[in-house]
């Protein structure tokens, strides 16, 4: 789709491509929540999640719950776990019927604090657990004192997150991860004298191991189309694309600098060109000075001197190009995100996620 200014297309097409590839690894019986957080990953939560409930999802996660309070405001009526409740959301969460995740005697006093204010016996809540990522969880010493807790009002699922399933040579890592979270499924079973239903795997969790696919599976950005390895992207397909225009042209002579703080002096007599996107849309200052490039014309042109706010300069010297032409950060068939990201030793997540709200969105089926 060609464009007259900066702009993100949101590629609906490819969404449902993604999904029914993760699906294809997973059994007809396991349940699928798709993660909309940061914006549907830099797109449209409210685009993203409609389609995500129009192709069937069972569940749909954010990480705040403010997020969760968007998705209903958009009418979505698909369960939403909140993935990192605060203090203050809990009457919130209820209101919205969300679903919380418990991950702390702390959060969890205020979760039932605020059932009590609402004269509710029961609520649907997921129960998370540490297995060796240590971000947030309770750790498998707590469960005596934490079934005590809960067994008035049992968990509708128990989770954790793995935290290198995309690297093989992390398999040792990945396996203690996994066989940790069965040994608290089994002994929070038997404290709570119930069986639990479990999610676990994450997208690279359903490329590398299905067999732990357990009662639903998460993917997020395998949905936007990245696996995590070379080797799946002949199956997924980017949903978002980011280009822009060329604003002004000009040539400098050998010795003249381009940008804030001389970021870029020319070797030789250059001719550079200014595009309308900066790093307060998400283009940050770490892809400047010769690190990142953007594709014209099918050839590669070096991002110069310092990012700015609300723009950034390229190197043409090589390139046949005017004013108005397009120009490629990243899109779904030449050059990915990965690769963008890469030049900046980042990732797609990172980049993609940071894609500023005031840049135009378009969407294609």
């Amino acid at each position: 789709m060609p464009v007259k200014e900066t702009t993100v297309e949101i590629k609906l097409k490819n969404l449902k491509n993604n999904l029914e590839y993760l699906k294809s690894k997973i059994t007809s019986k396991t349940k699928f929540m798709a993660v909309v957080k940061a914006f549907s990953y830099g797109s449209d939560s409210g685009v993203v999640s409609q389609e995500l409930e129009r192709l069937g999802v069972n569940y749909l996660a954010v990480a705040y719950t403010q997020e969760g309070m968007d998705l209903r405001r958009f009418g979505i009526k698909t369960p939403v776990l909140i993935l990192h409740p605060q203090e203050k959301d809990f009457d919130k969460i209820i209101e919205n019927q969300l679903e919380p995740s418990i991950y702390s005697f702390r959060v969890l006093s205020f979760f039932i604090k605020a059932l009590k204010k609402k004269n509710k016996t029961s609520y649907p809540y997921h129960i998370k657990f540490n297995t060796g990522l240590n971000r947030i969880g309770f750790l498998k010493k707590d469960i005596h004192k934490l079934s005590k807790l809960i067994k008035s009002n049992l968990p509708k699922y128990l989770f954790s997150h793995l935290g290198a399933s995309e690297d093989l040579n992390e398999k040792k890592y990945t396996k203690k991860q996994i066989e940790e979270f069965i040994s608290i499924d089994k002994a929070l079973e038997i404290e709570l004298e119930t069986p639990l239903k479990k999610h676990l795997l994450n997208t690279s969790g359903i490329l590398n191991y299905s067999d732990y696919q357990f009662d639903m599976v998460r993917s997020g950005i395998g949905l936007y189309g990245f696996g995590n390895d070379i080797k799946f992207e002949k199956n997924l397909k980017p949903v978002l694309t980011l280009k822009t225009i060329i604003s002004q042209i000009h040539e400098i002579k050998k010795g003249e600098s381009v940008g804030y703080n001389k970021g870029f002096v020319a070797k030789t007599n250059s001719v550079i060109a200014t595009l309308p996107i900066g790093h307060a849309d998400g283009i940050g200052r770490q892809y400047g000075n010769e690190k990142g490039e953007v594709l014209i014309e099918n050839k590669m042109a070096k991002i110069v001197g310092n990012v700015c706010m609300d723009m950034l300069m390229i190197d043409v010297t090589s390139i046949k190009c005017e004013e108005g032409d397009e120009v490629v950060f990243f899109d779904d068939k030449s050059y990915s995100a990965e690769e963008f990201s890469k030049k900046a030793n980042t990732i797609s997540y990172e980049l993609i996620s940071s894609i500023s709200r005031r840049i135009k969105r378009v969407v294609s089926r």
